[in-house]
Parts: C-alpha cells; sequence; structure tokens
C-alpha cells in the first residue's frame, strides 16, 4: 500500500529539514561548477580546450581528494571536516576568477583549481544522517534514500542551466562566484544541525584500507557513469547536426525528469528481497532500457528520441537507490562516508570516461548519426556483468 505521507513523514525528525536544505543548497553548485568554470575560462581566455583541460584537472584530483576528505569526516565527524575542508575549496574557487580575469599563467588556473577537490560530499554525508536516523526503519530510510536521489536529479537538472545562464547574461565570473557562495553557506547550514549528526564510530586498529564488498558496487557505478557520460555528449551532437542544438537541453532534461519521477514512485513503494536482488535488478532494467535511444536515433527524430531518453531514465533512480542501500548495508559505520564517497567517485570517473567516448564516436562516425548511444548499450552490459559477479562477495559479507 502507497502511503502519501512517506515522505512528509521523513522530516518529522528535529533538524532533518534543515539540514536536508543545507544538503541540497550546497549539492547545487556541484552541479554548477563544471559549466561555470568553462564558461568563464572559455570566454575570458578565449580557449576551449583550457577550460576543458583545467576543469578535467579538477576532476581528476577530485576523485583522489573526495574519498581522503570523507575518510577524515568518519574519523573526526561532519562538521569538524567538513567546514574547514569546504573553506579551503571555496578560497581556491575564489582565488581562480581573478586569475583567469588578470591572465595570470596558466599553470597557476591548474594548481589553484586542485584547491577545490577538498570540497566535501555533502549528498553522501546527508545519506549518512539519514542511516543513523532511520536505522531501525528499514522503510523510512528506503525513502529517504529515493527523496535523495531525485535531489541529486533536481541539482543536475537546475545547475548546468543556472550556470550558464549567470555566466552569460550577467558577466563571464558569474557563474562560479554564485556557486562558490551556494557551497559555503550550503555546508554551513547543514554542519550546524548538530542533532542529527551521526556519532564517529571507533575504528578497528590494524583494519583492512579495502572495504569488502564495495568494489562491485563502484564497478557498477563506474560503467552507470559511462552511461550518463555518453549519453549527454552524443545527444549534444545528435541535435545538433539535425539542427536542433536548442533541443538537446529539453531532451537531457526529460532524461532526468524519468528517473525524478521513477525515484519518487519507487520510494513510496515497500522494498522487497534484499538490497543486492533490487540493485541487480534496477541495472538489469537500466541496461535493457538503454537500447531505447539506440533505437530512436534511427529515425532522426529530435522529438522520438527525447521519449525515448525519458523511458531510459526511468530505471536510473531506482538503479541508484539500491545501490546506495547496498553501501549503506555492506560497509561499516566507521567508514561510511568514504563508501558512499567511493561510489560517486566511481560514477564520475564513469563520466568522464563516457564523454570522451561519445565525443569520439561523434567525431569518428558524425554527429548525426547518433552511433554514441550504442556506448550505454555496452556500458549498461557491462554493468549487469559486474553487479552480478559481485553478488557472492555481497552474499559473503552478510554471512
Amino acid at each position: 500500500m502507497i502511503n502519501t505521507r512517506t515522505y512528509s513523514r521523513l522530516f518529522e525528525a528535529p533538524g532533518s529539514a534543515a539540514f536536508t536544505a543545507g544538503s541540497v543548497l550546497a549539492r547545487l553548485p556541484m552541479a554548477m561548477a563544471g559549466v561555470s568554470l568553462v564558461v568563464m575560462i572559455a570566454t575570458v581566455r578565449g580557449s576551449y580546450a583550457l577550460a576543458g583541460a583545467v576543469s578535467a584537472a579538477g576532476l581528476a584530483a577530485g576523485a583522489v581528494g573526495a574519498p581522503l576528505v570523507a575518510r577524515l569526516v568518519d574519523r573526526h565527524g561532519q562538521a569538524r571536516v567538513a567546514v574547514p575542508a569546504t573553506v579551503v575549496s571555496v578560497a581556491a574557487g575564489l582565488l581562480l576568477v581573478p586569475l583567469v580575469h588578470y591572465d595570470a599563467p596558466t599553470w597557476t588556473l591548474f594548481a589553484v583549481n586542485v584547491g577545490t577537490a577538498t570540497a566535501p560530499n555533502t549528498g553522501g554525508m546527508a545519506r549518512a544522517r539519514w542511516a543513523h536516523l532511520y536505522r531501525d526503519a528499514p522503510d523510512r530510510l528506503h525513502a529517504a534514500n529515493s527523496f535523495e536521489q531525485v535531489a541529486d536529479e533536481v541539482c543536475f537538472m537546475a545547475g548546468p542551466v543556472l550556470a550558464a545562464f549567470l555566466g552569460t547574461a550577467l558577466f563571464p565570473e558569474a557563474g562560479t562566484l554564485v556557486t562558490e557562495v551556494l557551497l559555503l553557506a550550503g555546508v554551513l547550514l547543514f554542519a550546524a544541525q548538530r542533532r542529527t549528526e551521526p556519532p564517529v564510530e571507533p575504528r578497528q586498529p590494524g583494519g583492512s584500507p579495502r572495504i569488502p564488498g564495495l568494489a562491485g558496487v563502484v564497478g557498477t557505478f563506474a560503467c552507470t557513469g559511462v552511461i550518463f557520460g555518453a549519453l549527454e555528449v552524443t545527444t549534444v551532437a545528435f541535435t545538433d547536426a539535425h539542427g536542433h542544438a536548442s533541443a538537446a537541453g529539453v531532451a537531457l532534461a526529460l532524461e532526468a525528469a524519468g528517473s525524478c519521477v521513477a525515484g519518487l514512485l519507487y520510494g513510496l513503494a515497500k522494498p522487497t528481497g534484499t538490497a543486492a536482488g533490487r540493485f541487480v535488478t534496477g541495472v538489469g532494467t537500466m541496461a535493457a532500457l538503454m537500447a531505447l535511444p539506440l533505437l530512436a536515433r534511427a529515425s532522426g527524430s529530435v522529438a522520438a528520441l527525447s521519449v525515448a531518453l525519458f523511458a531510459a531514465g526511468l530505471a536510473t533512480a531506482p538503479t541508484m537507490v539500491n545501490g546506495m542501500a547496498l553501501v549503506q548495508e555492506r560497509v561499516p559505520a566507521a567508514r561510511l562516508n568514504e563508501g558512499m564517497t567511493l561510489a560517486v567517485t566511481g560514477i564520475l570517473a564513469g563520466i568522464a570516461a563516457g564523454t570522451a567516448l561519445g565525443g569520439t564516436m561523434a567525431e569518428h562516425f558524425g554527429p548525426g548519426t547518433g552511433y554514441g548511444y550504442g556506448i550505454p548499450v555496452v556500458a549498461g552490459a557491462l554493468a549487469l556483468v559486474t553487479a552480478v559477479a559481485a553478488m557472492p562477495a555481497s552474499r559473503r559479507q552478510s554471512a
């Protein structure tokens, strides 16, 4: 039975609404940062190549830095680590503005942008709070994970659009400045909610640096990230080649909207079976639905492609929800932030790879062919194989 109060009941816990507001406020600039940086550098310095290289350097540094920051969060507490880490990240982001504007040496842009890698994974910290609040209420935790996934989708729909608007309608540096202000404000609001902060769990001395059962989830998320990156680049190239460049944003927004709808409905349903089983089912469904954009591109119709992308997005949120639930279930409480951040890092690494592969396909075969939609099909199949292969490890971990 569907309970219409499922989501409103989540916020009955004191402080939950405030930490959620801070978390969402801090996640929006994460979705804005890449576009803001590219618009600023490309406009002021006149080089998309430089903008892309600086952005890539920041992503690479984040892939290394984010898990380290998350490990510190697990050891010392969210507020104690997140606030100073954010201050360092924001300072680096703000310093980029005068460096770009006043034509500082190129190497300084790379060096300073690496400093933004200390930004904490606020989404992961929010999920850790829900896991602590509702550790004895699995139905509410399921709804909370679904809500968090929808929040991610909304941020990544609105963030790039807002960043592009600020950087083009106002001035090139506007997106970066707003990004840093929102990040600092969001983390400060989030960290101030001490009542909901999970306690620091003691770590076992001499424990393994590896987290058993996590590699399969991270690998599956990496393949999922390839799907996201390839879909984005291929859609932009395909719509542009067919004379509908402005439709790319609408088509990709529909994909995210499909995920949002599915996430909201999925959170209302009572979960059945194990998290591992639901995860594999979600990955399998996602892999199957990735064939729809590949089939739709043959029509040459942007409208048909948009419908296919909406349908393809329907399996994304349930897959991500169950993946995060599996991380919460398998990872020791003392390393929960680290585990969830590693999962997110896998997605980001996959997006980078998918973007590169999608661009290569568009350039080699022609942007109007849409052959890049074959990449999500292959990546989806690899994600399913990886998820199934991880099942035995998950069972051993639960034994």
